[in-house]
């Protein structure tokens, strides 16, 4: 079998979009602008907020577990013992089929990685071995999903900005050094472990509130903007979001004519990836707290309480963004996986992969547009909401026009990585 070129990262820019960039964004900006403006008219009560904490979810499935197990063995053996070149099934099913495969998955199935992941099924088998099924140490509540914030930093820095992203060598290095944080992680602090630090983790629980098909670990169709509002807020939950939404937006602005003419060193690339974090997440927070008739303490926390608001926008990106390299290099890392290490089996005879988005344009520029404006419209109405119910009633307006503002900038910026780079 021909070995399958797999590049390191998701596919940044928009290549050839045939439609034009400025009624693109002219199009998004009315599009928020006057839903925000029938929202204020005629949304004057908050309809969304589920009116308590979410539910415990239901004891993992064993079955899952065991499927979760076979799948981490099946990728890290193509990872540690394939060829260290691109034909290494392991890089895909890291940067493919886990980041970015991810998103859809928890859409479809809501929080299923909890079930799926290897770390919590070590973390239960040791615990209770050693008696200690909820492990030795207690949560510190002030750490909140910042562990969680810095290991997603961590990968898309090695996805995007390392010296070399494609380098087998430092995929092996960096998921080892992953998987064993996770294992002693949870044996010492127990599975709240996995809901504070475990990036992937942290990463699907919060888009499985977006879920219409599954609410707390049960099949049950409901409107996922009501449980869109019980994310858990804890310190470095807007770091969190940040870092996926300024990561995507870097890896878009990397692949520019702009940039890959510079020459830039490591350290400026590194750099720039935090400063679009930084960006992406301060900008949300000082809209946020950008009202008046609220106390220090209060203003401190309307960033948190309004966190989930990103998590439609960022869904949208990765969508937009990653659709190709999901739908087409998912296809070539399954071929590859196929022949783990790399001696030529072919199991289901010569294998090609499909490329059905990049032969249509129209309807990728479409998909496109499509999930970066449905994203930021949803996540106004979000934002709308929960404003009725965290901001004083003087200000319940006016309180949210920096929200909006940011929100355009957003859209704005977003479309303009799709189609200008």
């Amino acid at each position: 079998m021909a070995a399958v070129v797999l590049p390191a990262h998701g596919i940044g820019g928009a290549t050839d979009l045939p439609i034009p960039f400025t009624a693109a964004v002219i199009g998004a900006s009315w599009a928020l602008t006057i839903s925000f403006a029938v929202l204020a008219l005629a949304w004057k009560e908050p309809r969304l907020q589920a009116g308590g904490p979410a539910a415990q979810p239901p004891p993992r499935r064993p079955w899952l577990a065991v499927l979760g197990l076979l799948l981490t063995v099946w990728v890290l053996t193509a990872l540690f013992a394939g060829p260290s070149d691109a034909s290494n099934g392991g890089l895909g099913g890291t940067y493919v089929w886990v980041w970015v495969g991810l998103v859809p998955l928890a859409l479809m199935f809501g929080h299923v990685w909890r079930d799926l992941s290897p770390w919590r099924t070590i973390q239960a088998l040791v615990g209770r071995a050693l008696g200690r099924p909820e492990g030795f140490v207690a949560w510190p509540a002030r750490l909140g999903y910042w562990p969680a914030a810095l290991g997603l930093l961590a990968f898309v820095w090695l996805e995007l900005a390392s010296p070399d992203p494609g380098s087998v060598e430092a995929v092996r290095w960096w998921v080892g050094v992953y998987g064993a944080a996770m294992i002693v992680g949870g044996v010492v602090v127990g599975p709240t472990w996995f809901d504070r630090a475990d990036p992937f983790d942290v990463y699907s629980a919060v888009v499985a509130r977006l879920s219409p098909f599954v609410l707390d670990g049960r099949w049950k169709l409901h409107n996922p903007m009501r449980s869109l509002t019980q994310v858990p807020v804890a310190p470095g939950l807007v770091a969190v979001l940040g870092v996926l939404l300024g990561s995507t937006a870097f890896d878009s602005f990397s692949a520019s004519p702009f940039w890959q003419r510079r020459d830039v060193g490591d350290l400026e690339q590194t750099a720039v990836l935090v400063g679009f974090c930084l960006v992406a997440g301060g900008l949300f927070a000082a809209a946020a707290a950008a009202t008046g008739g609220v106390s220090t303490a209060e203003r401190r926390a309307l960033p948190g309480q309004l966190a989930h608001t990103l998590v439609p926008i960022v869904v949208g990106y990765i969508v937009a963004h990653y659709a190709t390299y999901l739908v087409e290099k998912g296809q070539e890392t399954l071929i590859l996986l196929l022949d783990p290490f790399g001696r030529g089996w072919q199991p289901f005879g010569e294998l090609s992969a499909s490329y059905v988005l990049s032969r249509d344009p129209e309807l990728l520029a479409s998909l496109k547009v499509t999930a970066v404006v449905v994203g930021h419209i949803l996540a106004v109405l979000a934002a709308h909401d929960r404003a009725l119910v965290v901001l004083p009633r003087s200000h319940r307006l006016s309180g949210q026009l920096a929200m909006l503002f940011v929100m355009i900038a957003f859209t704005f910026t977003g479309l303009w990585l799709l189609f200008s780079v």
